[in-house]
């Protein structure tokens, strides 16, 4: 059943199937690590008094931005979109994006942590900064393997369900 539903999706007029042995892929996996990540990054940041602090700015736009981004990947393979749209190279869009996100989180990372002041323990929104910079740089951390994966993918090296699904075109 699992090639019937992809010989079904690959056909221009079909609706898109589910397919769920993409969550199972290691790229799927840090898909969904991501998005989780990336949500509890700027829910902890929404809920501090971020607005007063331009660093926490950048922090809310980076982890909003790829937060939102890996959504729409994360739905374009779940649906199977990318084999609708095949003349696009996924799998390199899919590693430049993880690569320039690792690199901005990097940055959003190192900005959230050292905005946290150590002696400003004491204010009531210490704790969700803190906390915050932990899950920025689990978050970068995600992106980075995930740039690993997604680079192999492009390449060709490894076989799993974003690249057996992109290649079965070309």
């Amino acid at each position: 059943l699992p090639g019937a539903a992809r010989a079904r999706s690959a056909s221009p007029g079909s609706p898109p199937a589910l397919d769920g042995s993409f969550l199972l892929s290691p790229l799927g996996g840090l898909m969904c690590a991501q998005a989780v990540l990336g949500l509890l990054v700027w829910s902890l940041i929404a809920a501090t008094t971020y607005h007063l602090h331009a660093a926490y700015g950048w922090v809310m736009f980076v982890s909003l931005f790829f937060w939102i981004l890996t959504l729409l990947f994360l739905v374009t393979y779940l649906l199977q979109l990318h084999q609708k749209f095949y003349m696009v190279p996924w799998p390199l869009v899919l590693m430049i994006c993880n690569a320039v996100a690792t690199v901005l989180y990097i940055t959003a990372f190192v900005t959230c942590a050292a905005a946290v002041q150590p002696t400003s323990w004491r204010q009531w929104d210490y704790n969700r900064r803190a906390a915050a910079s932990f899950f920025a740089c689990v978050t970068m951390i995600t992106y980075g393997v995930s740039t690993f994966f997604s680079f192999r993918a492009w390449k060709g090296l490894g076989s799993n369900a974003a690249t057996s699904q992109v290649t079965d075109h070309a």
